[in-house]
């Protein structure tokens, strides 16, 4: 299971409000006291749209689209051609609208920022899934999201096929350089995370395999391997099975979709990737207003 499903289980209160406050919080930002531009169409004129997609894409977003237009006006009706998680193509039409023109157009902007960007981060994530199919190591995001749309993003990813990372600070312990740093060394950082009992995931990052060794001596049981070689890591997956495999391993750090798999097929348990989240491009997508 996923952490944001356990968190915000699909279809459930959790989920819906998660999505009303991130949509109202974009509508607030873009529309502000008025639409100014919206009082040049008729009141009264109600028209039908399109949205289209630029480009193959897998869909991600639709409960944030219905949310965009339906906060701006409830009787905007939306007739999806698409389901959630589905792959598209050039020029395919992904739903149809009706309603009042000026609902329509003041939320087209939100609602095509919302698709555009999600749809962006699963489609980068399943690419990865793909690169490595049938091994059993699975691809994650980080916290390197866009701000305020973390959870949209975490969510976006698990759409895409890949799995999360901690959500955030609140989700689990992850001890880095500097944590080791302050606490004076790996098994004083690993003894003091231990302590807190706080019922949540610990995992420590490690630079080379000397620390890696530090590490499973401390009884880490999940390890981040930063930035190590294909020849590092495969090392690594042996050290731990001497060690009886008492950790979960995580390789992070200059993951590319050329070099996924060959990293996949070392024994690593599972790959962290920033990109899927950072350094996503917008899905081409647009909103027609028909004739």
């Amino acid at each position: 299971m996923t952490l944001f499903s356990q968190y915000y289980p699909a279809h459930s209160a959790a989920f819906y409000e998660l999505v009303r406050q991130q949509v109202q919080a974009a509508l607030d930002e873009d529309v502000g006291p008025g639409d100014l531009t919206a009082l040049l169409v008729p009141p009264s004129l109600t028209v039908n749209a399109t949205i289209v997609a630029r480009e193959n894409a897998i869909i991600c977003g639709l409960d944030w689209v219905n949310a965009c237009f339906k906060q701006i006006d409830t009787n905007v009706d939306i007739n999806w051609l698409i389901i959630e998680g589905q792959h598209v193509k050039s020029n395919q039409v992904l739903c149809e609208i009706h309603g009042l023109a000026r609902a329509l157009l003041t939320s087209e902007r939100c609602a095509l920022n919302f698709l555009q960007t999600l749809s962006a981060t699963s489609t980068a994530t399943r690419k990865y899934v793909e690169a490595i199919a049938g091994t059993p190591c699975q691809i994650l995001d980080t916290r390197k999201t866009m701000p305020h749309l973390r959870l949209a993003q975490k969510y976006a990813v698990t759409v895409g096929g890949g799995h999360n990372q901690r959500l955030a600070l609140y989700d689990g312990i992850l001890i880095k350089e500097n944590h080791i740093a302050a606490a004076g060394s790996i098994s004083a950082v690993m003894a003091q995370a231990i302590a807190l009992n706080s019922n949540k995931s610990i995992q420590i990052e490690v630079e080379n395999l000397i620390q890696l060794q530090e590490a499973l001596s401390a009884d880490a049981t999940s390890i981040l391997l930063d930035n190590f070689s294909i020849a590092k890591l495969s090392e690594a997956v042996i050290i731990n099975q001497k060690f009886g495999r008492r950790a979960l391993l995580e390789a992070s750090g200059g993951i590319t979709l050329e070099n996924v798999r060959e990293i996949a097929l070392t024994g690593v348990d599972r790959i962290s990737i920033g990109a899927i989240t950072k350094n996503v491009l917008a899905i081409d997508l647009s909103m027609r207003i028909k004739g």
